[in-house]
């Protein structure tokens, strides 16, 4: 199981601190996803080494229309493994979906933001993961919560209804905010999910690496079809 996390500037901790509560929490691994004009600086690499676990290059793309964001999806995708767009408004939403260069649509919910039956099912066409974004359930209190129970209930119906593929994360901006996966679980029962259905969210973002990096492979053509080297004995 994977999260998802905004590191430092982004967020208030660094990506090896990240590393290092993931790890003690169960995680197998963290996608890095700071909004494109606050990247984090740090060496995945070095990282996955010294703490056991997977650090996955990735961006949140936050832009003002959807033309914006077309522009930023282009520069963002051949650089990074995991790309999301965030959300919270309808057009972008809809951008969001239509597009198969996009892994996941974040905070759907957000703002003025709806989810309807259309964008559930072009989301599902295009490979597009709709964002479960727990973290407002976690660190919210009062009326602010209970808005945010009620859009994720009616989010998740909608997904559920139509086999929308989806992720689940607790968005943390510090260490501090992580959650265990059982924790996550637990929340996410309380609107109506399975433990089956949140575990599978959280593996959906390594299921969604993984797919990536064979298609950032340079023998990969598109899904299904992949270079051979002929001039092999085997």
């Amino acid at each position: 199981m994977y999260e998802a996390v905004h590191a430092h500037p982004d967020g208030n901790s660094s990506v090896a601190r990240f590393a290092l509560t993931a790890s003690e929490y169960g995680f197998d691994g963290i996608v890095v996803r700071n909004h494109g004009d606050n990247p984090a600086t740090y060496d995945p690499a070095a990282i996955a080494t010294t703490y056991d676990i997977d650090i996955v290059t990735g961006v949140e793309i936050r832009a003002d229309s959807p033309a914006q964001a077309s522009g930023f999806l282009g520069s963002h995708r051949q650089h990074n493994t995991v790309v999301c767009v965030h959300g919270g408004t309808n057009s972008l939403n809809r951008f969001a979906v239509e597009q198969a260069a996009v892994d996941v649509l974040a905070h759907p919910m957000a703002g003025d933001g709806d989810f309807n039956h259309v964008l559930a099912r072009k989301a599902r066409e295009n490979g597009v993961h709709v964002e479960f974004n727990l973290g407002r359930v976690l660190r919210d209190a009062g009326g602010s919560r209970v808005r945010t129970l009620a859009g994720l209930r009616k989010l998740r119906e909608i997904i559920a209804y139509y086999d929308t593929p989806y992720v689940v994360t607790a968005d943390p901006h510090t260490h501090l905010q992580m959650r265990a996966p059982r924790e996550l679980v637990a929340v996410g029962e309380a609107i109506g999910f399975s433990a089956e259905e949140v575990t599978a969210g959280l593996r959906a973002w390594e299921q969604l690496v993984m797919r990536n990096r064979d298609r950032q492979s340079k023998d990969f053509v598109q899904p299904g079809v992949w270079r051979v080297d002929t001039d092999s004995d085997e």
